[in-house]
């Protein structure tokens, strides 16, 4: 039977009957979306890895060897976390509960600076007003000690529950690496039918942005890791090697090492450590903050050739609305919305960006 329009019946039907089979298929995978995004960002993003040792071997064992090696990577890092946490957390309850029973006194400033015209006298106020408020901040917040130790527990046994995430995500990253020549392939063909002459350019910005996004995670987790470890050994706190690993994978958001060295800090100026609460703070700050505002979004930037400002609302606004994932997908939606819009206008790339990163893009 034939529409006025020239629909057939039997076209409706096999419209339907894939529209049926692509909803049966999105919710089988809707469980496993998270798992298949991170596969797919794992595998890009070291298939140079692969591809070397491809070279040297074939498809099955190359693919194992880089499960074995992510693994090694990822996984065994925050299994040694989690076991390590474990062990330590019965004695930082203590210390933290030690802390908040004694009554606490900030030493006396010195001479020379009390007696300094017109800010001594207002410095002095100060510094009692400050003594006040530690003193009247431990009966506030000590009731309520256990459970924060308990929320700080139970938040980095979910992080060890991500292992589980990621022991799915390798698994399935073992077959993208064994078939991701022909993945590809499929890729660029389905590209070019939907966006015609540009698919192929929209596939390269979208893989630039996912592996300097990457690359920016990552190089900015290992020096801010390495930059706490070597602040909290500078101030002589306990389990520096500890607390240079979660601050590796804290670092994955925005503003994730704040949440170690902050803490940090105001516990030394709770302990009467001012000096070294000072230079942690300023040493955050300048050094372990400083790195996270320069190096990520300078490497985001260069893969998705994009303006800064927008690299940075990729990264926050997607870690607010798609969780950890949204630092890929985020810069991602932005670099090739920016492309389409400035397409759209009629000005080419070139008008907005700089000729080789132009050149870069179109290549």
């Amino acid at each position: 039977m034939t529409g006025p329009s020239g629909i057939t019946t039997e076209r409706i039907l096999q419209t339907l009957l894939v529209g049926a089979i692509a909803f049966g298929c999105i919710v089988v995978l809707t469980p496993l979306s998270e798992s298949i995004l991170w596969a797919a960002v794992i595998t890009y993003t070291t298939w140079p890895v692969f591809r070397f040792l491809r070279r040297r071997m074939k498809p099955v064992p190359a693919s194992l060897s880089m499960v074995a090696l992510c693994s090694v990577c990822v996984v065994m890092p925050l299994a040694f976390l989690a076991s390590t946490i474990i062990a330590v957390s019965p004695r930082w309850a203590e210390k933290l509960m030690d802390i908040f029973s004694v009554q606490h006194t900030l030493p006396p400033l010195p001479g020379w600076l009390t007696q300094l015209p017109m800010v001594g006298h207002e410095l002095s106020k100060k510094w009692i007003r400050l003594e006040y408020a530690i003193n009247h901040l431990r009966p506030e917040i000590g009731p309520y000690a256990d459970k924060m130790v308990e929320a700080s527990f139970a938040l980095f046994m979910q992080l060890a529950s991500g292992a589980l995430h990621l022991v799915m995500a390798l698994f399935i990253s073992f077959f993208f690496w064994l078939s991701g020549l022909s993945m590809v392939d499929a890729l660029h063909t389905i590209a070019t039918r939907i966006a015609g002459r540009h698919g192929e350019r929209h596939l390269h910005l979208i893989g630039g942005t996912v592996r300097g996004t990457v690359y920016g995670i990552l190089g900015t987790a290992i020096i801010q890791g390495l930059l706490t470890g070597i602040g909290f050994r500078c101030v002589a706190l306990p389990d520096p090697v500890m607390f240079g690993v979660i601050a590796f994978f804290l670092a994955v958001l925005p503003i994730g090492a704040p949440l170690l060295w902050v803490p940090a800090g105001i516990w030394l100026m709770a302990d009467h450590q001012i000096i070294k609460s000072i230079f942690l703070l300023l040493f955050g700050i300048i050094f372990i903050s400083g790195a996270d505002h320069i190096i990520r979004p300078f490497f985001i930037a260069r893969g998705a050739k994009m303006p800064y400002l927008l690299t940075i609302m990729g990264v926050i606004g997607g870690v607010v609305s798609f969780g950890a994932l949204g630092v890929f997908i985020g810069p991602v939606l932005l670099a090739v919305g920016y492309t389409l819009t400035i397409e759209y206008a009629g000005r080419g790339p070139s008008s907005l960006m700089s000729e080789s990163d132009s050149r870069s893009v179109s290549s």
